[in-house]
């Protein structure tokens, strides 16, 4: 199997380590050539452009922003679908939109090519010791055929359903837990303009029902004002808009997403889209004037 990788930020350099740790041919693509050069210093092997990959390789791997980038690479005359060739396959490893998943899988049957849904979750840290997660959405048959492939950086593949389930659930996921961090961080915020003991703020809400994934992950950190992007603010802005625009198109009201991808989009705005996805707190802090931080980091 020769494989592609477009897209070398922080999912995709984990991913493109273990691939070829593991022996398969891998060709790679970034529009920053630092990136390149690191994953070829690897052992994986750089191209021009991905129109050039697309030619050569069997599975073309996508890890990159947002769907519009997926499909910038991928659709018009100049996009790789032109020159894939018949029976080759393209994974989408990119968060996109159900809509986006749905143009894909129609564009790439008319080019003869199969388009497989495997969104990820966990962190860069995680693609670098081989330990993602990946929600596949297609047929068991397709999945058993990239099993290799994915096996080389996942600790666990799960099999969400039919094509279309699994960016589903992945947008379901990671709104929950956006929306989690942005409650945390207003609270905090809140605590500190109170005067609150910080100390026992995150003591206390993590002892009792306030705990949750994200808060283990992120609370103390947060408070530490650690805001090192494993997950930028700006991703879990797309990824929360995807969801809102998502929950519009079924028909079911978005109150609380509407909330929270506001909160994120004035953390953007304010300029903190490149830091960590908990640096949400600095929209509320700009508000109330204060910093939320434990007494060693204040």
């Amino acid at each position: 199997m020769r494989v592609g990788l477009i897209g070398l930020g922080g999912m995709g350099q984990g991913l493109a380590k273990n691939i070829v740790a593991h022996g398969f041919d891998l060709w790679v693509y970034d529009i920053d050539p630092d990136r390149v050069a690191f994953a070829v210093s690897r052992g994986a092997q750089a191209v021009a452009s991905p129109a050039e990959m697309a030619k050569m390789v069997d599975v073309v791997e996508i890890c990159v922003t947002t769907a519009e980038v997926v499909q910038e690479i991928t659709l018009g005359d100049d996009g790789i679908l032109a020159v894939m060739t018949e029976g080759a396959v393209l994974v989408d490893h990119t968060t996109v939109s159900p809509s986006h998943v749905d143009l894909m899988r129609d564009a790439c049957g008319e080019a003869g090519v199969a388009y497989v849904e495997a969104p990820m979750t966990r962190t860069p840290i995680h693609a670098e010791r081989g330990e993602v997660n990946i929600l596949f959405g297609g047929e068991e048959a397709q999945l058993e055929q990239l099993r290799p492939l994915f096996d080389t950086y996942a600790e666990n593949l799960f099999h969400v359903g039919p094509a279309g389930h699994a960016i589903r659930l992945k947008l379901i996921h990671n709104y929950i837990a956006f929306a989690n961090v942005a409650t945390f961080c207003e609270g905090f915020a809140l605590a500190a303009k109170e005067g609150l003991d910080m100390t026992k703020v995150i003591n206390i809400i993590s002892a009792a029902g306030g705990k949750s994934g994200m808060m283990d992950l992120y609370g103390q950190l947060t408070l530490e004002r650690d805001f090192t992007p494993h997950m930028s603010l700006d991703n879990a802005a797309k990824d929360v808009r995807y969801y809102a625009e998502w929950m519009a198109e079924a028909g079911l009201p978005s109150f609380m997403a509407d909330a929270v991808h506001r909160a994120y989009e004035l953390a953007s705005e304010l300029g903190f889209g490149n830091e960590g996805c908990t640096a949400v707190i600095k929209a509320y802090e700009d508000q109330t004037g204060v910093t939320a931080a434990l007494p060693d980091f204040a």
